[in-house]
Parts: structure tokens; C-alpha cells; sequence
């Protein structure tokens, strides 16, 4: 019987895609213009192909973007552009994800979970003010920020993103992998509960009402390794649990502690190497340190970290603390990892637009969610006829600041008010996921922030040795909380926060485990 004889080809790439004008930031209810850059957005990708006896049987473009959310629509703009211009990329096999920093530009479009609707949903909730152009603001108020608006500059960052999977793929060679698991403190729960059964994202425990950190902490450091033929390392896929927010309140825009890990990587391993790094599943995570701050706080000045420039959140972990700690796992991972090199590693990809359960929501969630709405409605109108009223208001500071936070709180209630509606026409929502093996490795993404006790029950039940999970890959979901936090409530768990709640979480678990496990239970038969 002849063996099949398996082989890999990688390339890597990396774009700019940074801005050259300013931008509205994404993250937070309230509005921020970049004023500057602190350090630049890169886009990197990673271009597999999988060959049998010569053969090609599989591909897959992983890439990672250092935005706060991957849109849809920016999705498919980079599908189209690339299969535009190269037919033998597969673009389905092409998946995003976002590292979630905070201080990028914005290239959401349509709010979280209203697809149905599409660009149009602004002129069905503000039929009096909508205009031509006001869908290019996408989440934010039809009022001219005088910026490169969302959707322009998502036309600008598909258009590089686009060109780094081209060459990417131009730049495949044989290759061959390895990878390994270590541990770096990066991610802490940020949920805090209370005596009264409440949780609070971001709590105090320092008072006496505090009762517990609501659940799990993942401290994993997960690495993927790609060698050339003469196992020469050429990049570094880093998957680590926590959204990258450490300048989450900054106006500058930043890649967030992955600049300095890419800096403090290439230092450390070599100048030429590749960093694609990955999201793993965080939603009750951050890298805001909530128990033992001022002890903390304490080390870090007196190892002289300049605290100023390394964070815009007084109790976040410095970028430069977070390069440390994941470039120490890096150098506990790769050498050992290196006596194991696979050169020629099994391959699976399996993709599926997978129908979940619709978070079910009460007349009674939509009352309290416009109850709650209201008043920002009457400010934000009230707001806007100030301005057209004052065209001086626009020469102050940050003139926009409240104009937006108003027009988002309002348009929050809006959109329970609208999910009502959906969930009787529409009881599941479509969202795009992937799985793939490459050798005993496994990879998967979800478009949410989901919370660590499904990340956990995942990768327990799947029977790759080592399972990547990358969350904020796509735009259709927004917190994925887990049952225990639904019952704290709290933000990230209440009903304007969700699409989908445990049910859906439960029907993801199933749908990711079962089809890893099918491609390792094909193999060994």
C-alpha cells in the first residue's frame, strides 16, 4: 500500500494599515478622533497550502488585524478583492481576526447582530436626519466628524489587508511546523460579584459588599511555529487570552501591547521573523489588574517602567511588562518545541455559516432598555441643535464627545427595540466559523467575545493536543456570556449586550468540538 506523502507550503506577509488622516477609534460609548500615532496597525497573514503525493487537498489564509472588530462587510471586501486577483486563492478559506485594541480605527458598518438590515439600519431608526452619506459613520451619529469616516477607512484597510494575503500567498514555500503551550499572567477577570448576587465589570473589591472575581482566569501562551526547509523559523503565530486594551481610553492610535511584543519577539528571535497574533476567547477578560493593584503597581515603578507612556488605564498591565511576560513563554516554548518539528502535518478546514439561537428577549428587556434610552434621545437632539446652532462648539476640544455617547446610548435601546422584531421573523442568527487542523493542532474561531468557560470546555473536549481558539473573527456577535454571568447580569451579560446567550454557547461548543474531533477521527482510521 503506498503512503500518501503529506506536505505544507507558508508564506507570510505583513501590510501597514495605519491611517493617514484622522479617524474615529473604536471601543467605548463615547466618541474619540485619533490625534496622532502612537505606534503603527499592521495586518499580518499567514498563506497555508496543503499538498498530498504533490497535490494540492487544502488551503487556508489565517490573518490577524490590529483593530478592535473585524466587520463583515470588511470581510467580504478583502474576499472579493483577492479573488479578483487570484484565482487560486480559495476566498472562503480566508479568516480575520481582530486583536480587540481599543485605539484603532473603526470599521464597523452595521451594528452588532442587525445584518438583516444592513446599511439601512440608521434610516429605519432616524428617519427624520438620515442622509446619503450618514452610512459611512456606521455606528456612530450622522454629524461630520471632519475624519476619514468608518467606511472609507475600511475601504482603505481591505485594499492592504487584500495585498498582504496576495503576497502571502506569492510567498509560500515548503515548510514545516511546530508548537507549544506556556504561561504568562496577561488576562484577569474583570467581573467582579458582590453580596447581593451582582457582578460588576470592572468592580471594586475594596469595599465590604465585594464577595468574589466571578470566574476563571486563562493564563495560557499558545505558539505555532513555521520553519523553512532548513528549519529556520520564519514566524509565530501567538495566541493569547486577552483583548489588547491596555490604551483603551487613549486618543492615539495603537496596536495595544502587541507592538511592543512584536518589537520585543524579533529582538529576542530574530529581526525577519513574522507575529500573527490571535485573540483567544476573553470576554470576561482584560489586562486591567482588579485584585493586588497597588502591590503591582508598586514593581513596576521601582523596575522604572514608564507608566505614562505604556498604558492610558491607570491599573493596566504596561505593554512593555505584557511583551515581557509573553516573549519569557515564547523562549520556555520554542526550544523545546523545536525537538518536535513536523515536516509533514496533516490538514483539515472545515467552514460553516452555523444558525444559533437567538438570546430570547422580553417585551419587558425592551421596555427597559428604551426606559433607559430616553433621555439620551432628547440629549442627543438637543445636542445636535447646539451645534448647527454654534458652529463654534465644533473649535473646542473633544466637541463630539457627548453628542456621540448620547447618540450610542440611545441607538443601544433601539436596537432591543429592533431585535424584538428579528427574533419572531428570525429565532437563530448565522454566524461564519472555521476549524482547522494542522498536524495536532487545531484551530477555530467565533465572531464574539466569549467568555472563558466555553474556551475551556472546548478545548478540554477536543482532541488535539493543543486547540487554538480565536474570538472577534467577524462581526456578528458581541458579548457571549457564559450562564453563571447571565444570572449576575451586569454589563456583558444583560440583553442589550448580547446576541446570543448560553444556549447558542452550548450549540457553539458542540459545533466546534464535534468537527475537530472528526478530523482527527478521520486520521486515524
Amino acid at each position: 500500500m503506498t503512503q500518501n506523502v503529506n506536505e505544507l507550503k507558508a508564506g507570510w506577509a505583513e501590510a501597514d494599515i495605519t491611517p493617514d488622516k484622522p479617524v474615529l477609534l473604536a471601543g467605548q460609548f463615547y466618541a474619540r478622533v485619533s490625534e496622532g500615532i502612537q505606534d503603527p496597525v499592521t495586518a499580518t497573514a499567514l498563506a497555508i497550502e496543503s499538498l498530498q503525493d504533490s497535490i494540492p487537498n487544502g488551503q487556508a489564509v489565517m490573518v490577524s488585524c490590529d483593530l478592535a472588530t473585524i466587520s463583515d462587510e470588511l470581510r467580504d471586501d478583502v474576499r472579493s478583492r483577492v479573488k479578483a486577483a487570484n484565482d487560486k486563492i480559495n476566498p472562503e478559506y480566508i479568516f480575520i481576526g481582530a486583536t480587540h485594541t481599543h485605539s484603532a480605527p473603526d470599521v464597523r458598518l452595521v451594528p452588532y447582530g442587525m445584518s438583516k438590515y444592513g446599511r439601512e439600519y440608521k434610516q429605519i431608526i432616524m428617519p427624520d436626519m438620515f442622509t446619503e452619506d450618514d452610512d459611512k459613520y456606521g455606528m456612530w451619529p450622522p454629524v461630520d466628524f471632519g475624519v476619514m469616516p468608518p467606511g472609507d477607512y475600511a475601504d482603505f484597510a481591505a485594499e492592504r489587508i487584500a495585498d498582504a494575503v496576495k503576497k502571502a500567498w506569492e510567498n509560500r514555500k515548503s515548510s514545516a511546523v511546530a508548537y507549544g503551550m506556556g504561561q504568562a499572567v496577561i488576562g484577569r477577570n474583570r467581573r467582579l460579584t458582590y453580596e447581593d448576587g451582582c457582578s460588576r465589570m470592572y468592580g471594586n473589591a475594596g469595599v465590604p459588599e465585594f464577595s468574589h472575581v466571578e470566574g476563571y482566569e486563562d493564563h495560557k501562551v499558545q505558539a505555532m511555529m513555521a520553519y523553512d526547509d532548513g528549519e529556520k523559523l520564519t514566524g509565530i503565530v501567538v495566541n493569547v487570552p486577552c483583548p489588547s486594551q491596555v490604551r483603551e481610553n487613549s486618543f492615539l492610535i495603537s496596536a495595544d501591547y502587541w507592538h511592543e511584543t512584536r518589537q520585543e519577539l524579533r529582538r529576542r528571535f530574530g529581526s525577519h521573523i513574522h507575529v500573527l497574533a490571535q485573540c483567544a476567547p476573553a470576554g470576561d477578560q482584560s489586562p486591567h489588574v482588579l485584585i493586588g493593584s497597588r502591590a503591582e503597581e508598586r514593581m513596576w515603578r521601582l523596575h522604572g517602567t514608564d507608566l505614562g507612556r505604556n498604558r492610558s488605564r491607570e491599573n493596566s498591565t504596561p505593554c512593555e511588562e505584557i511583551a515581557r511576560r509573553i516573549a519569557e513563554a515564547l523562549e520556555y516554548i520554542i526550544p523545546a518545541a523545536e525537538s518536535e518539528i513536523d515536516h509533514a502535518p496533516e490538514f483539515s478546514h472545515k467552514i460553516e455559516d452555523l444558525k444559533l439561537p437567538r438570546r430570547m428577549i422580553s417585551e419587558k428587556d425592551v421596555e427597559e432598555a428604551m426606559e433607559e434610552a430616553r433621555p439620551f434621545r432628547e440629549k442627543y437632539f438637543q445636542l445636535v441643535d447646539e451645534i448647527k446652532s454654534n458652529p463654534e462648539i465644533r473649535e473646542q476640544p473633544h466637541w463630539y464627545t457627548e453628542v456621540a455617547k448620547a447618540y450610542r446610548k440611545m441607538e443601544r435601546g433601539e436596537r432591543v427595540k429592533k431585535r424584538l422584531e428579528l427574533q419572531k421573523e428570525q429565532p437563530e442568527m448565522p454566524i461564519e466559523v472555521h476549524a482547522l487542523r494542522i498536524g495536532q493542532t487545531a484551530f477555530a474561531t467565533n465572531p464574539f467575545e466569549l467568555y472563558l468557560d466555553y474556551g475551556v470546555r472546548i478545548q478540554e473536549l477536543s482532541k488535539a493536543i493543543q486547540t487554538f481558539l480565536i474570538q472577534k473573527a467577524g462581526c456578528s456577535g458581541t458579548y457571549l456570556p457564559s450562564a453563571r454571568s447571565v444570572a449576575h447580569k451586569g454589563y456583558g451579560s444583560v440583553p442589550a449586550s448580547t446576541n446570543i446567550g448560553p444556549e447558542g454557547g452550548d450549540k457553539l461548543v458542540e459545533w466546534t468540538t464535534s468537527n475537530i474531533n472528526k478530523m482527527y477521527a478521520v486520521s486515524q482510521k
